[in-house]
């Protein structure tokens, strides 16, 4: 089984802390959507597996038309075995949620819906620099369930300068209130040559308060867990049976294939991804060229990937797992690097996992970097 993920890169506004590929004018949208459906085209042969989600992201996929998506989602089924129960989401802005576009989605054959929420505040989202506000946040879940979507998942950002533990504990039980099923939270990260770098660099803004941004996710796990969600992903919280097929495909070391500008593709041996530019994207594809980079992995490389991934979720790593990958020896490193997080209480080895606690879970890149192989 494999995923197909599109990037459309435009959005309305510059979020303050965002670094993904996009541009605020939408005059190229037509063309890169015509772009997007020769690229499709172009690599029909590069996934051989049956397609069992399609992720539309970005930038600001809601921005299409409703006819687009219909159409580059009817390309993709032409041209690859796409699962009938294909879990087919669609990235949306809450001020692009109305019943006329909702209804579109659904009818394309959309079938879940990431709402990019961010806060249910509206000092928070003018920091932020989003382009909607706190009623329109709550209007679109509502919006999307009463037009019959029940796959739905909101976006949370916590740690940010202004935001209190009880500003965060309220945006946690909005969400609930709102009965959506899944919930991704994400720590505020200063990203370089970010609006956000350089309002902390200039003293425009406050940096970002690591102990607070740790007693957030502590708050965030508690209150979570006691409602009935999977802590599956270090960022991720669904209720039984509606974790993302399409990022639990990543996160197994699924192939996947990207289309779009910036866009990534993985098919089990070599990662490539797209050229970050969108004028030169478009003047590539018009000539049936796929203008990528691509490299081809080494098995240090998938190990450690496999350490760095797989410690990110709630399964954790397998200790039999990493010796067909890469040898005892090799496993005998890694393990007596695991060994100082597990005294200090941050890694669990139960039978074959290796598992992150609670405690540790903050701490995930840090003690995954510990446990990286050296070439």
């Amino acid at each position: 089984m494999a995923g197909i993920y599109i990037h459309i890169p435009f959005c309305k506004k510059a979020c303050h802390y965002c670094n993904f590929h996009f541009s605020t004018s939408q005059e190229k949208m037509p063309a890169m959507v015509e772009a997007i459906k020769k690229e499709a085209a172009l690599n029909r042969n590069y996934l051989a597996e049956e397609i069992a989600t399609i992720y539309f992201g970005g930038g600001t996929p809601s921005l299409l038309k409703e006819e687009d998506i219909r159409q580059i989602i009817g390309q993709l089924k032409m041209l690859f075995e796409v699962a009938a129960d294909a879990e087919i989401t669609l990235e949306a802005n809450p001020d692009d949620i109305t019943e006329t576009t909702a209804a579109a989605w659904k009818a394309a054959g959309v079938n879940r819906l990431s709402i990019g929420i961010q806060s249910f505040f509206e000092d928070d989202l003018r920091w932020m620099n989003r382009a909607h506000n706190a009623q329109q946040a709550l209007n679109a879940v509502r919006t999307a369930q009463q037009l019959g979507f029940r796959n739905i998942t909101i976006d949370l950002i916590y740690g940010t300068p202004y935001l209190t533990d009880a500003m965060w504990l309220q945006n946690i039980e909005t969400a609930l209130a709102l009965g959506v099923p899944h919930l991704s939270c994400y720590a505020l990260t200063v990203e370089p040559k970010t609006a956000l770098a350089k309002m902390i660099s200039t003293h425009q803004a406050e940096d970002v308060d690591a102990d607070k941004q740790a007693r957030h996710f502590s708050l965030l796990t508690e209150r979570l867990r006691s409602a009935g969600f999977e802590h599956y992903e270090i960022s991720n919280f669904a209720k039984p049976g509606m974790r993302s097929r399409h990022n639990s495909s990543y996160w197994l070391g699924r192939p996947y294939m990207g289309l779009g500008p910036s866009a990534h593709s993985f098919n089990g041996k070599n990662r490539q991804w797209n050229i970050a530019n969108n004028s030169l994207y478009l003047a590539s594809i018009e000539k049936g060229i796929v203008p990528f980079e691509e490299e081809v992995l080494t098995n240090t490389q998938h190990l450690n990937e496999y350490i760095m991934i797989g410690l990110r979720t709630s399964e954790g790593i397998s200790v039999s797992a990493l010796a067909e990958k890469s040898g005892s020896n090799l496993v005998e490193k890694v393990m007596a690097a695991a060994a100082k997080h597990m005294q200090r209480g941050h890694l669990v080895l139960t039978g074959d996992r290796l598992t992150l606690t609670e405690e540790g879970k903050f701490l995930a890149d840090g003690i995954a970097a510990d446990l990286f192989v050296e070439t």
